[in-house]
């Protein structure tokens, strides 16, 4: 039976340490809560894990008690029963209504995100003023949709979802994994394909001609071959998805996505040959793999770089990632949301 002190739906920022989920549920413990459900999601601070619980505790009381524990912008509301429902259920059930009504758009995306409010908006959706509890989900171009939501700020997890739940309501795009032919900006033309294991030669080819300073900036080290080891990592699907350019009978690039221990994060790595940088390959791939990465249901695509690195900065930036300095001072990481993140 559960008990008549009512529900409380719990987030707390973690930091990614190993026992930290472990201490969380212990606070929730002591005061007797019974964590009746549990997600993980990306958001920019760190990863955030939300409890539904039923605990016979205050809010504040139980605050205190997560931030003693370790957790990071606590945030404590209400919950009810209803919010007990099976998620991966209840999101196919609103798909189900969109595909039946689409013009109950933003009506069905509050629902998905228990937001307060949703509206259509049109024209320039973004301010200079960010709000975490406003949410802009673009559906075509100058119209979206604006969730507000007191109380619980969105993740990026949440925004990723809702940008996948608008594609239900749009015309099928081209699925992942199809071969394309992309212009560059001397018209040059390339093809661009998933990488296989058939292109172990020419991978290892592509190694050779680029020069020490390129397999630096992509691997932190001058390394004159990708170990085999590396090379099956990188074409197993199951571990992400990359992809090469080809032109000539040679492969003269590789993109890769792969898969984090983070929940809902991917991260991305070019190696463009020498010749053809500077030339709109390596922007047109890494957009590929954001596309890639928003239909493989990823919230987030990180990128590691050394801060000498000016061409991989530039690109990065064109594309609306966030820099920032790591400990190492001679090292960058790059964030990108997948889905638009966006403010009133």
């Amino acid at each position: 039976m559960l008990s008549a002190m009512g529900f409380l739906r719990i987030r707390t920022t973690v930091d990614e340490r190993p026992g930290r989920l472990a201490s969380l549920a212990s606070a929730l413990a002591d005061r007797g809560g019974n964590i009746l459900g549990l997600s993980v999601q990306s958001d920019p601070d760190g990863t955030v894990d939300e409890f539904v619980a039923d605990i016979p505790a205050t809010p504040e009381t139980v605050r205190e008690a997560l931030e003693a524990a370790g957790g990071r912008r606590v945030q404590v509301v209400p919950a009810t029963a209803h919010e007990l429902t099976d998620e991966p259920t209840r999101a196919l059930l609103l798909a189900s209504r969109l595909r039946a009504m689409p013009w109950r758009l933003p009506e069905l995306l509050a629902e998905l995100l228990r937001a307060d409010d949703a509206r259509w908006i049109y024209g320039d959706s973004v301010s200079d003023l960010p709000d975490p509890t406003l949410l802009i989900v673009p559906v075509a171009a100058r119209r979206a949709v604006r969730l507000r939501r007191s109380g619980l700020p969105f993740t990026l997890t949440e925004a990723a979802r809702a940008a996948s739940f608008v594609r239900l309501a749009q015309p099928a795009s081209e699925p992942v994994g199809n071969e394309r032919e992309v212009k560059l900006r001397d018209d040059t033309k390339v093809t661009v394909r998933p990488l296989t294991s058939i292109y172990r030669e020419a991978v290892r080819d592509l190694h050779d001609r680029c020069s020490p300073e390129s397999r630096r900036f992509r691997y932190f080290t001058a390394m004159p071959a990708l170990p085999p080891r590396t090379f099956d990592r990188l074409c197993d699907r199951s571990k992400g998805y990359s992809m090469v350019a080809g032109h000539d009978g040679q492969v003269v690039a590789m993109a890769n996505l792969l898969y984090t221990p983070d929940p809902g994060v991917a991260e991305i790595g070019l190696l463009i040959e020498d010749g053809w940088q500077g030339r709109g390959l390596g922007v047109a791939m890494a957009r590929m793999l954001v596309g890639v990465a928003r239909d493989l249901g990823c919230a987030e695509i990180r990128a590691t770089l050394l801060s000498d690195n000016q061409r991989m900065r530039r690109l990065l930036l064109s594309l609306g990632a966030t820099l920032a300095y790591t400990e190492d001072p001679g090292v960058m990481e790059a964030r990108l949301p997948v889905a638009t993140m966006a403010s009133a």
